[in-house]
């Protein structure tokens, strides 16, 4: 935790008192593994996540936003902050085990070819985190994933590709997409690519992100060797709102429209938008009625 750390960890908090002290005391645990600094910036809670971090942290580097600005902005305005030769944005709904900021951290010294990483992301019940591996949400991902065939064939290569069910969750491989969660890169590549995409409020970021920092030729790797525990959500359960809840909604047009749009044919990219629009209405049916 020096002056000049390898790694900066940049954690975005938004009344999440209780899972950031956690996850805070959990990094205090695996201090030693290397040189690193705490980014946590704080996106106007009112639980008193600042004050905490104040008293029982000062060793973290605080940044009190004067509004919610979600995920990719609240990430963003560590930019100027965040020192370390290698940037790992956190949740503050995780738990840090022994090895997975090291380890990590060693895989990419050794590994030039590699320009992002996470590690074996569970939740709770001990459980894959499925979304710590992900494909990019083309058309037919996207169809056989929202559609359900993906659960229905859950180990199938042609229906399971979203997530990765064709493939052991127990060994290293390459993916197209990392999750938030816990997802370290290069500070390089970050300046490179102009960090997270602020048109993102929360959710599609980190795909979009993965998608540059594959144009740029880098290998995205997901490294079960270590993990951490994901609780999951804890941000968006302290923060119910109709702009949460279509949040996944819009990124997923964002994304398609930024990324995808002319790499398939008209008729394609507007059925793609129609179905996204679909489950919008179906979103806002339930948010209202449900």
């Amino acid at each position: 935790m020096g002056k000049t750390a390898k790694l900066s960890i940049i954690i975005v908090s938004y009344n999440t008192k209780k899972l950031l002290n956690d996850c805070l005391h959990s990094l205090e645990k695996v201090a030693r593994e290397a040189d690193f600094e705490v980014v946590v910036c704080d996106n106007r809670s009112v639980d008193g996540s600042v004050d905490m971090i104040k008293k029982s942290f000062p060793w973290v580097k605080l940044i009190v936003n004067d509004n919610n600005l979600g995920f990719a902005k609240g990430n963003n305005v560590a930019r100027g902050i965040a020192l370390g030769k290698y940037i790992l944005f956190l949740n503050p709904d995780t738990l840090v085990f022994p090895g997975a900021i090291g380890k990590t951290i060693s895989y990419l010294d050794t590994h030039k070819e590699v320009g992002a990483i996470t590690c074996k992301v569970v939740l709770p019940n001990g459980k894959l985190d499925k979304d710590t591996r992900r494909s990019f949400p083309t058309p037919w991902v996207a169809l056989t994933h929202f559609s359900g065939l993906d659960r229905v064939f859950p180990k199938s290569k042609i229906f399971s590709k979203y997530w990765y069910g064709y493939l052991s969750a127990s060994f290293e491989h390459e993916v197209e997409v990392l999750q938030g969660a816990f997802f370290m890169t290069r500070k390089k590549i970050l300046d490179k690519v102009g960090w997270f995409d602020e048109d993102y409020f929360l959710n599609g970021e980190d795909i979009d992100l993965c998608w540059r920092i594959k144009l740029l030729k880098y290998k995205i790797i997901y490294f079960p060797e270590v993990k951490i525990i994901h609780l999951k959500k804890g941000s968006k359960k302290k923060a119910k709102s109709l702009k949460i809840e279509l949040a996944g909604v819009e990124a997923m047009e964002i994304f398609y429209r930024k990324r995808l749009w002319k790499r398939y044919s008209l008729l394609t990219s507007y059925s793609v938008i129609f179905g996204i629009k679909i489950i919008k209405l179906v979103r806002l049916v339930k948010y209202y009625f449900l």
